[in-house]
């Protein structure tokens, strides 16, 4: 089973989109040279292409035809893999020093195998980007610098701030409250989640199941610990944080109460499931609302959002970076800030429902305000505003993605019935043994 735990955020097949850029106008970061812009304004610059590399669909495109407007010698090509593949592509890449792009996503699970490498990516204060400090929040800064403090290597496009989206259509078949407030005080805390799943599953509900699968779930509840999988010195504790066997307990009796419809997360039959209506509940970070908007187009008003159990979290959330094999790095970089700014990460959020990094933003009152049909007018500006505002950032280790997918393996496994909880902890325990 592909573990759902694994993929943090929208993943899907791996396309090509070229977008040639035309306008006027050179530049407005960083003192480096490059082919962006000329000495002698009457001569045209140098056509370039620009690569970057994504793992799903980040709603950059339209904002591609902004960029053009200061930018007309530029084309821009969009590679896009899904998750995992995108991530292990680019640690070969960079350790065969070949093939990767221009720019380059980062997820958070990942983050610090990439930060502890800053000799493989251009320091972007190299190009004026220190200037963009203020703007964020100051633990998401601080993913995207290197370990040892020298070297700005990303910019945030997003943080992953939690919710729970529901569909009002089963919980009312379940004979369940729909209303966002009232569901919401049905689960303050996760064991309580699984007792209205109990619920729900005696509801017998035809064709639902009440979560799609443990794995999200189980993230959930160690991203809302003090400390997650490692310790302040970079040491893997997932055998010695009780959070952790917390969490794997709590996710495990999922399964155990047969309150999971088996799904593993961004794949096809996942996908299919929120058109079939094969979940009642998901773990649901500001992205994901996108994702499933596009996956349920004709389940407008079916679903809401409430409060995820334990009141705030975090998951997922991106950096965008410079590998230094880039033969343009000059303009890279000022995508890197065009894409990143304030006004875009706004109309980013509004369009795909990825939620901005840059806390000025919260309060806004065109993002406090901001709704969506499609959740029932759900306050999503502001219930993900609450949610960033709560957020306390967790210490990620060198090895995270790595850890994560033992974990959900391991999960996967007590769902499909191939072991008991306790029979897969141990293998568990071993497998992250091995992770170095």
């Amino acid at each position: 089973m592909a573990s759902p735990y694994s993929t943090a955020r929208r993943a899907v097949a791996a396309s090509l989109l070229v977008l040639g850029l035309a306008a006027c106008g050179g530049g407005t970061t960083g003192t480096s040279t490059g082919t962006g812009s000329t000495a002698d304004p009457a001569k045209p610059a140098e056509k370039i292409t620009l690569t970057i590399g994504l793992f799903g669909d980040f709603g950059f495109k339209p904002l591609y035809e902004e960029f053009k407007k200061t930018h007309p010698n530029v084309e821009i090509v969009e590679r896009v893999t899904q998750f995992n593949d995108h991530h292990n592509n680019l640690i070969k890449r960079l350790a065969t020093n070949a093939g990767a792009a221009d720019v380059e996503a980062v997820e958070v699970g990942y983050i610090s195998t990439f930060t502890s490498q800053p000799a493989k990516f251009h320091n972007l204060k190299e190009f004026g980007l220190d200037k963009r400090q203020a703007d964020y929040l100051e633990w998401k800064w601080a993913q995207g610098v290197s370990k040892d403090g020298s070297t700005i290597m990303g910019l945030g496009t997003d943080v992953g701030g939690l919710a729970m989206c529901y569909r009002k259509d089963l919980f009312e078949k379940a004979g369940l409250p729909t209303n966002r407030d009232e569901v919401a005080a049905l689960w303050p805390t996760w064991e309580q989640y699984i007792e209205t799943g109990k619920k729900f599953s005696a509801a017998n509900v035809a064709g639902a199941k009440f979560v799609d699968s443990p794995g999200e779930i189980f993230r959930a509840m160690v991203n809302q610990a003090p400390t997650g999988l490692y310790d302040a010195n970079d040491t893997i504790i997932v055998d010695s944080n009780p959070d952790v066997k917390k969490a794997w307990d709590l996710s495990n009796a999922i399964s155990q109460n047969n309150l999971s419809a088996k799904l593993a997360a961004f794949s096809p039959p996942w996908n299919t499931g929120f058109a079939k209506g094969s979940f009642a509940t998901i773990i649901c970070p500001a992205w994901m609302t996108g994702f499933i908007q596009e996956q349920a187009k004709d389940a407008t008003g079916k679903w809401d959002i409430a409060t995820v159990p334990g009141g705030s979290g975090n998951s997922g959330g991106s950096h965008l970076m410079l590998p230094k094999m880039g033969k343009h790095p000059k303009e890279a970089a000022e995508l890197i800030d065009f894409l990143t700014s304030k006004e875009n990460q706004a109309k980013v959020f509004k369009e795909e429902g990825t939620f901005p990094s840059i806390p000025a933003l919260y309060d806004d009152p065109s993002i406090q305000s901001f709704t969506k049909p499609f959740f029932g007018d759900a306050p999503i500006g502001k219930i993900y505003s609450d949610a960033a505002k709560a957020l306390k950032p967790q210490h990620l280790g060198p090895k995270e993605a790595d850890v994560r997918t033992a974990i959900g393996n391991g999960l996967g496994r007590v769902e499909q019935g191939k072991q008991s909880p306790d029979e897969s902890w141990a293998q568990v325990l071993e497998d992250v043994k091995k992770i170095k």
